[in-house]
């Protein structure tokens, strides 16, 4: 039985006073919610204080980086090196479309942040996706069109596992994340995103074996908020979700929370 992930990733936003409430607010709720795991994923700077602040907090409830370079060390000004958050965090999100569509990162730049990712003992949450956009007028709640969905999906995580053994690939966390759903409002429906993550199964399946594909667990990302969630957690196929500007509002994130464990 695949446990269920739900992941707030808080991008760019949150001053350190707003951190420490959006934690603490979610750390008490965690006690409560023992049937999911829950990561955090606050901006670099953040990090130090809510691992801290986060210490005793209940075993579900765990930090995550939102990036990192693949090297330990060298001249890479701004840049975030594994060694440096190995000690703070459990998970680092890779491949995320925003990475790809505003700093041009490759397949194999992801790939190589994965085996840095496993090598310093970080499990990686692998963004994989729909790259283009939907036009103006065809967006809405459910699926896109052919054209809308032609993208490489499968062969952006068939990149990203290059290398890596069947042991690691079993730890390996995949979020579907349609850029046409992300911070549009306009989330996928749960019967279009668990039609795509099966295919994506099929790929562990492929590469590795179908029992592995069965216990790899995949989320779901794009538009995800406390009235949609259990959408995405009633699909088989659906381990979780990633959650962006829902996971801002800690009385939001933490239905979210409640609704992925099956609580009102």
């Amino acid at each position: 039985m695949r446990r269920p992930l739900i992941v707030g990733n808080w991008k760019m936003n949150t001053t350190l006073s707003d951190a420490v409430v959006l934690a603490n607010s979610v750390k008490r709720a965690a006690e409560d919610l023992d049937s999911v795991e829950i990561v955090l994923c606050p901006p670099f700077v953040w990090l130090v204080p809510l691992a801290e602040n986060l210490e005793n907090a209940p075993k579900n409830l765990t930090l995550g980086a939102q990036n990192m370079w693949f090297a330990d060390s060298g001249a890479m000004t701004g840049e975030i090196s594994p060694i440096m958050i190995k000690d703070l965090v459990k998970y680092v999100i890779l491949g995320h479309s925003e990475r790809r569509s505003h700093f041009g990162e490759s397949n194999a730049l992801i790939n190589d942040k994965i085996h840095a990712a496993f090598t310093h003992g970080l499990t990686p949450i692998v963004c994989v996706g729909e790259l283009k956009k939907l036009q103006e007028e065809k967006r809405g709640r459910g699926r896109p069109n052919r054209t809308d969905t032609k993208s490489d999906v499968n062969h952006q995580l068939e990149e990203a596992l290059k290398g890596v053994s069947k042991e690691k690939a079993e730890k390996i966390i995949v979020a579907y994340e349609p850029v046409w759903a992300i911070g549009t409002g306009h989330a996928a429906t749960g019967g279009y995103a668990a039609t795509v993550i099966e295919k994506l199964r099929q790929v562990f399946a492929k590469k590795y074996s179908k029992s592995l594909s069965e216990r790899v667990r995949i989320l779901y990302g794009g538009s995800v908020d406390s009235k949609n969630v259990q959408e995405f957690m009633y699909q088989p196929e659906i381990d979780g979700v990633l959650a962006g500007g829902s996971s801002l509002k800690a009385k939001e994130f933490i239905a979210v929370c409640r609704e992925a464990a099956g609580r009102q």
